[in-house]
């Protein structure tokens, strides 16, 4: 995954000197053509423009963003009943699994049972700092689901040649309404983490 990320920097890199370069030569010639090029302008070739305006540099600090956040993710899997449950944040007191996150995985699995299929392939679930991810595979259309509340709400599917009938729109409709049970109840879950990550952060300030 570094060796990814560097590569795409490099290429970012030689993408942003290109167009530095075109754009400079471009700025160049419309002062010359107007006679309003002065010798300064010249020294500097635009350079301050593209200092405040530069989507390639904001792509870079994007990634690198982003592999310092994979770099300090730490993370903690819990088996409860038969289905898996990881915590995921930068520090240990992040993936302690209380009993009210026991307790709504335990229902989650339950109620999907009741709710939507009983013949199913639980995958884990997986709790970030602003995400909630889960899914599974419902073995009677050999259908995978994906659900995620957070940034990017959802409900997605996955299968090769399912026959559309009424039984298959029955289980859309009741995979839906499931949905927003899951999201609801995951949604206090998330709230509630975010509370005791800043009540621990202000403890610290304080010792």
């Amino acid at each position: 995954m570094s060796n990814s990320y560097d590569e795409i920097k490099k290429l970012l890199k030689a993408s942003n000197k290109m167009l530095k370069s075109n754009l400079n030569e471009e700025n160049y010639s419309i002062k010359k053509k107007y006679g309003i090029l002065m010798e300064q302008d010249d020294e500097k070739s635009g350079s301050d423009v593209f200092q405040k305006i530069n989507p390639i540099k904001s792509t870079e600090e994007k990634i690198d963003s982003e592999k310092e956040k994979m770099k300090d993710d730490k993370q903690q899997a819990y088996r409860i009943s038969g289905g898996m449950i990881t915590l995921h944040g930068r520090d240990q007191s992040d993936l302690e699994l209380t009993t009210d996150e026991k307790v709504a995985f335990q229902e989650t699995m339950d109620e999907f049972i009741n709710e939507v299929s009983d013949l199913v392939d639980f995958e884990n679930l997986n709790v970030y700092t602003k995400d909630v991810e889960w899914g599974g595979k419902i073995i009677d259309f050999d259908m995978e689901f994906y659900f995620t509340i957070g940034e990017n709400n959802g409900i997605y599917i996955n299968g090769t040649m399912m026959k559309v009938d009424e039984n298959f729109l029955e289980t859309m409709r009741k995979l839906q309404a499931y949905y927003e049970k899951f999201k609801s109840k995951w949604a206090k879950v998330l709230a509630s983490r975010k509370k005791t990550m800043q009540k621990g952060g202000e403890d610290e300030e304080e010792l």
